[in-house]
């Protein structure tokens, strides 16, 4: 790809990006009364135009819990947390091919102390180390997806790594929105269990210093 190339793709995927929040196209998302009407007034089409935006509302680095919430309250707990997952897991890829094939060089220079920690933390097990990453508080998702893009790292074992790391959180929210969805508190008293046995795991194994050091290249402090 010619030297010019590479900047011109990112600086229209940006301004694509930047249009889609200035003109409120993606405040749909944020509303879950909206996105169930939407959903079930526009079927397959809405279904589609919905998981795109999604994963672009994602990609950008928004709360993928507020999208498991409003997928929960729209789809129910089932539907909401495997719709959840995939639109996420779609927003990681279009970061993580968008680092690899436009911004490699420029992260790479920008961020080459993060980055030699990153593919040092994540060279044994990269499928187990995404999968905590994603499990645990341990930094940014948009980063993980930008720096994993700029690694060594295969796209499968981040892709899958990244979906079972996802998963417990957005059954937790999706089962959340379920349960406003249908005036039900159960569901929210599950999801509530849940949150805490994941938190409590969470903790426990943050205790392990391997995994304390992957949280050190995905802070957000530059």
């Amino acid at each position: 790809m010619k030297s010019w190339l590479k900047p011109l793709s990112f600086v229209l995927l940006a301004m694509a990006g930047a249009l889609a929040i200035s003109q409120g196209w993606l405040d749909l998302l944020a509303d879950q009364k909206q996105f169930a009407n939407y959903l079930h007034s526009h079927g397959l089409m809405g279904v589609l135009l919905i998981t795109a935006g999604s994963a672009v509302y994602t990609g950008l680095g928004a709360p993928r819990q507020l999208l498991a919430f409003v997928f929960g309250f729209a789809m129910g707990t089932v539907m909401g947390t495997v719709f959840s997952t995939l639109v996420t897991t779609l927003g990681a890829a279009g970061c993580f091919y968008t680092a690899r094939f436009l911004l490699r060089p420029t992260l790479t220079k920008r961020f080459e102390r993060r980055m030699t920690a990153f593919d040092r933390a994540i060279a044994l097990d990269p499928l187990l180390k995404i999968m905590l990453i994603r499990l645990l508080p341990v930094g940014s998702n948009l980063l993980t997806n930008l720096l994993a893009g700029a690694s060594g790292i295969r796209v499968l074992p981040f892709l899958i790594g990244s979906t079972l790391g996802y998963l417990p959180q957005m059954l937790i929210f999706a089962l959340a929105g379920a349960g406003i969805g249908n005036a039900n508190e159960y569901p929210l008293l599950l999801g509530a269990a849940l949150f805490l046995i994941v938190a409590t795991i969470g903790g426990v194994l943050y205790r392990n210093r391997r995994i304390r050091n992957l949280s050190d290249p995905l802070s957000e402090e530059f």
